[in-house]
């Protein structure tokens, strides 16, 4: 599980979702068929699924979860609509099951926004989609600058949102009246602004781009990271490898702490704590406590779990003791290429030039035409061959396998290959000039 301790709004707010000039603001977007009663019982869900079964098109869905709140990435809510059905907001909490659901959404098209935020709650309560159509994703894909669904409902349905509720804690109950109407919003104009997307992408000749991305996006898992606690903020203030050592078990008892409560970490005790703690190593509870930087409202309550790891990271042997950093698998950071491999460098050069000048053509971000740690993987270890055909083969195989589909591989592997080829050529000096 990823560190959920950093909070972080819920669903789709996001920066680019700016607030226009008062002379400016769209007619603001209101619930056509009024806020329908909350779905708490099986019996309301066995009714609404069989509405929702029979209802045409695609679905729109939402789920809200409580990020900076609880520790799961549970969902709390979720929102859906479709035509012939209307807007149901059900809460998975109370209900026995959501059989009935799943098996209503069966053979139809899920439209959500910012989709790899709500797949894997929603898989977790058993709804998983076997086609999907994501407007964030379709809005990189078209080069929308700002791609918040406030933005694009706003920009091409000319209709504004409020977004004020977005990082509620939506595992409060019972749910306040704004809140949910807030929510059913989220799914109001989905399918419509769908619709208009999905136009868009066929006329600019991207709608098979969007359906191999759509269909890649079925298989999203959330990464987990390894070593999440090296993320603790200000932790390269502490030196020592001991020090490293608290750190990483106060993380790690801090987050058992808040898995066993369901509350995000920083909740218990803040990273600053964790890391005042490690730079001073107190040996007892007195001493602990006595820090100035270690505060939070598990600072007392758990001070003999957290003197226990401190003890336990002092006692460590050398060899035990965790790296300074890790070592991944992958090439190293861009700006070391020139010196470790200059001709690894030029090929880069070269590469993000093509790919820029591509996505300027097309329309569309250069991390969308290829994800940016497949671009270094290959340059960093191309393949071997330079016959140009050949070159160009094994360059689309080495991207499949990085999981570039092949709308991606068939834009940018030529460009690609021809940049390991110039890569190889050293840039004639002034004087051979």
């Amino acid at each position: 599980m990823t560190d959920p301790s950093a909070p972080r709004p819920n669903d789709d707010a996001s920066a680019d979702d700016a607030v226009a000039p008062a002379a400016e603001l769209a007619p603001l977007l209101t619930l056509r068929d009024g806020l329908p009663p909350i779905i708490e019982t099986d019996a309301d869900l066995a009714a609404y699924a069989a509405q929702l079964a029979a209802g045409s098109g695609p679905v729109a869905i939402d789920a809200e979860r409580a990020s900076g709140y609880r520790y799961s990435a549970r969902a709390y809510l979720v929102q859906l609509r479709r035509e012939g059905a209307g807007t149901a907001l059900v809460d998975p909490i109370g209900l026995s099951t959501l059989a009935p659901l799943a098996e209503a959404l069966e053979g139809a098209e899920w439209i959500l926004h910012a989709a790899t935020q709500d797949l894997a709650c929603l898989a977790e309560i058993g709804l998983q989609p076997g086609s999907l159509f994501d407007t964030e994703l379709a809005g990189r894909l078209l080069g929308y600058p700002r791609v918040g669904l406030a933005t694009l409902v706003e920009e091409l349905l000319g209709q504004r949102m409020r977004k004020e509720h977005s990082a509620a804690d939506w595992s409060k109950r019972p749910l306040p009246e704004s809140w949910l109407e807030y929510a059913a919003l989220d799914v109001e104009v989905l399918i419509e602004l769908r619709d208009l997307m999905a136009a868009e992408l066929e006329a600019a000749g991207k709608a098979e781009w969007a359906r191999q991305e759509f269909e890649h996006l079925l298989g999203f898992t959330p990464n987990v990271r390894v070593d999440p606690w090296r993320r603790t903020s200000q932790m390269h203030r502490v030196r020592s490898r001991h020090g490293l050592a608290a750190v990483k078990l106060l993380w790690e008892e801090r987050n058992a702490i808040a898995a066993e409560r369901d509350v995000t970490p920083g909740k218990i005790i803040p990273d600053s704590a964790i890391v005042e703690a490690a730079l001073a190593m107190p040996s007892d509870r007195s001493a602990l406590l006595a820090l100035k930087g270690f505060h939070g409202r598990g600072a007392e309550r758990y001070s003999t779990r957290w003197i226990a790891a401190i003890r336990e990271a002092a006692a460590l042997p050398e060899a035990e003791l965790p790296p300074r950093t890790l070592r991944g698998d992958g090439p190293p950071v861009p700006r070391a290429w020139a010196e470790k491999d200059p001709v690894a460098a030029r090929r880069l050069a070269h590469a993000r030039d093509a790919v820029a000048a591509l996505g300027e053509q097309v329309g569309t971000p250069v991390e969308q035409l290829l994800q940016p740690d497949a671009l270094r993987r290959l340059l960093w270890t191309p393949p071997r061959t330079r016959q140009p055909d050949e070159l160009l083969a094994a360059v689309g195989e080495q991207l499949t396998t990085y999981a570039a589909r092949p709308w991606q591989v068939e834009l940018v592997a030529p460009l690609l290959r021809d940049a390991i080829i110039a890569g190889d050529v050293e840039p004639a000096t002034t004087d051979e000039a």
